[in-house]
């Protein structure tokens, strides 16, 4: 910045990566010390910038105006500045200065035209009552907030996530188009296939090895595999997790490559991978990517892309823009195969490369309008949503302490139903919490252009900071941090037996551990510690997260042992009864809980006979009043004469084991009452 204040050189150029400094506390603070000390320059400035569309909105556009506040602000990009755009480098840059359009450079002979060609891949629920069922069973010890949610995480999963019989559709129509296509077939030209997330383009590298591709297709996505990934997962009752899949297949990809240059194994075998594909198109057939490759990544050899993502905008463009590079005499077009419906999104993105865009009509005033107008229905969202928070609280106890917020959310302890009687409120709460972050995120770099008094900024800032606090306290106080992870393997299962594809038709134009877990894990103190802090600093604010997560719990595993887990709910009563009643001191108390929560994870106790080993033998043994000879002889039954997928709903299968079971008890009403318990069982 010196130099810019000496008179020679005449010509000074600099390639600047980013400006300010790192973990800025008071950023306002920062850019009024800029601003009353602005870098005093010889001569005229000039700031071009690269990729100015996705660089040039919030704190790195002050800081650059602060400090060079004389300048002249160049922008290039290759993307198309709309009206539509929250916030656009257009109110930064002001008009056009000039324009080269994709039919112009198709037309110039600089790219390639493209082909694009839809593929659509039919998926039908082949079982419906086999997800009712799972859901019914899975969701018997949640609350309706814990229902919903992992309803919504099924259906989201549904949407997006794909068969194995599907990708394996997939697999098969693309090995048929290196067959048959031109330029693939010759081996003169390769391809891209773009996945929608690492566990899918993992998936799809794992099917290609069983094919033709096996040691000519590579995946690129950046992932390390690490122990850490996966050291705290639980697998699912069908397969395993995400994770573990992921890092089985990376750990065997790249358990050969000798990382070069202080580079990792991943970026190691990235770049041969890469190197080969735009030397060796022969060698490298296919890449496998999810966002990597897809914007600045030339390889003239690359033919075709097939897309299995969603994708849009100025990101589809970028993409399809891959296989549009010269290359040969024999490659005429770049193809591009789509299985995701984006036919209207591809088309649009065209148009916008293709249109006039005529400078005059976004003139500077045009520009001040679009920007007053996108902060003040930023200003009145963010008011909204604060006014919508704190009437939501307003009916808290006084001295609307964090205990009073938690009994007003959760209700009591000893009362069980008062946590489903709270839930409708909780989940405004949740609602109320996330409109505010996000009213907050579209207008926190511009609060004075908006304006809000730095007093005005200060107090906004203590009440985001705080109900979003409140949110995590009253969440976990709930029990309500609902483990997604328990249940995406058995999802995972379903989606791939029960949803079914069809063959490719053309188409055109805290953590992962859970408070209790966490518990038994690493001990009282360290759950305490992952508290929110807020939480932390009242004892009976601690102990009431405790127990209603340990309340949780039981209810969610009721079914599976219902006598050991109602001797555990007499015993959670009798320990917050103690502390209640001040007849044990606080340390005593988490002593009691830590024991009892442990109990409660691992569903037993330690007086069970050692004959008695698995978790179907326990819950036997307790629910036949602890008789021992009673529950193995059961037991034994069960395993000998049990069929595959016995359970049908009441059918032939569950009136086998029924009649087994009948053989032992002797009695129709203990057989009924035991089978309940049967079903629960994984191990059956």
């Amino acid at each position: 910045m010196e130099q810019l204040s000496q008179p020679s050189p005449r010509l000074l150029c600099s390639l600047i990566h980013k400006f300010g400094k790192k973990e800025v506390e008071n950023f306002d603070k920062f850019i009024e010390e800029l601003r009353s000390g602005p870098t005093q320059t010889v001569g005229e400035l000039f700031v071009f910038v690269d990729e100015c569309h996705r660089t040039q909105s919030g704190k790195l556009h002050k800081v650059m105006k602060a400090m060079l506040h004389n300048a002249v602000f160049i922008g290039f990009t290759g993307t198309p500045l709309l009206k539509s755009d929250k916030q656009t480098s257009l109110e930064v840059f002001g008009k056009y200065i000039h324009t080269y359009k994709f039919n112009e450079a198709v037309a110039d002979e600089v790219v390639l035209d493209l082909i694009y060609e839809a593929r659509d891949i039919d998926q039908k629920l082949s079982s419906p009552e086999k997800v009712d069922a799972w859901f019914a069973a899975k969701t018997k010890g949640l609350n309706d907030f814990q229902k919903s949610a992992l309803k919504q995480k099924w259906g989201t999963m549904q949407k997006v996530l794909s068969s194995r019989s599907r990708m394996e559709k997939v697999v098969s129509d693309i090995v048929f188009d290196f067959s048959v296509k031109p330029r693939l077939s010759s081996h003169t030209g390769n391809a891209i296939l773009v996945a929608s997330s690492i566990y899918e383009a993992s998936k799809y590298y794992e099917l290609f090895q069983q094919t033709e591709f096996k040691n000519r297709c590579a995946i690129i996505t950046s992932y390390n595999p690490s122990t850490r990934d996966i050291n705290t997962e639980d697998t699912g009752a069908n397969t395993e997790t995400e994770k573990e899949f992921i890092y089985k297949i990376y750990t065997e990809l790249l358990k050969d490559v000798i990382p070069s240059n202080s580079k990792t194994k991943t970026e190691t075998y990235e770049d041969i991978a890469k190197n080969k594909f735009v030397k060796e198109a022969a060698n490298m057939r296919l890449m496998i990517v999810v966002d990597k490759l897809l914007t600045g990544f030339d390889a003239p050899a690359c033919t075709y892309l097939y897309i299995d993502k969603s994708m849009q905008d100025h990101g589809l463009f970028q993409a399809i823009c891959r296989v549009n590079r010269l290359d040969t005499e024999d490659k005429q077009f770049g193809y591009v195969v789509d299985y995701k419906d984006l036919f209207k999104k591809v088309e649009n993105a065209v148009a916008v490369y293709t249109s006039e865009l005529d400078y005059d009509q976004f003139k500077k005033e045009d520009c001040d309008i679009l920007l007053h107008d996108r902060l003040k229905q930023g200003r009145e969202r963010l008011d909204n949503a604060i006014e919508e928070i704190v009437l939501l609280c307003e009916p808290v106890a006084s001295p609307k302490s964090k205990l009073d917020y938690q009994h007003y959310f959760c209700g009591n302890t000893e009362i069980p139903q008062q946590l489903k009687s709270t839930e409708v409120r909780r989940t405004a709460l949740y609602k109320a919490a996330v409109a505010l972050i996000r009213a907050y995120a579209n207008i926190s770099a511009e609060m004075d252009e908006a304006g809000y008094s730095a007093a005005e900024q200060d107090e906004i800032n203590r009440k985001v900071d705080y109900y979003l606090k409140l949110r995590e306290e009253i969440r976990m106080a709930s029990g309500e941090t609902l483990d997604m992870k328990a249940y995406e393997a058995d999802m995972r299962h379903l989606i791939d037996n029960y949803i079914q594809a069809e063959d490719p038709r053309q188409i055109s134009p805290f953590g992962d551990l859970s408070l209790i877990e966490l518990i038994v894990k690493s001990g009282i103190a360290e759950a305490i510690n992952s508290m929110p802090a807020g939480i932390q600093g009242n004892h009976q604010a601690v102990a009431e997260t405790i127990e209603n997560n340990v309340r949780q719990k039981i209810i969610k595993d009721h079914l599976i042992d219902p006598a050991f887990f109602e001797e555990m709910s007499t015993l959670l009563d009798a320990v917050i009864k103690e502390r209640k009643d001040n007849a044990i001191t606080y340390e005593e108390y988490l002593k009691k809980i830590a024991a009892l929560a442990s109990k409660v994870q691992a569903g037993k106790t330690g007086t069970t006979p050692e004959a008695i080993r698995t978790p179907a033998q326990r819950a036997l043994y307790n629910n036949l009043g602890k008789n021992e000879a009673l529950a193995i002889a059961l037991h034994n039954k069960i395993m000998l004469v049990k069929p595959d997928n016995w359970r049908d709903n009441d059918g032939p299968r569950e009136k086998m084991v029924k009649g087994a079971m009948y053989e032992i008890l002797k009695d129709f009403a203990e057989v009924e009452r035991i089978f309940t318990i049967v079903k629960k069982q994984a191990e059956y």
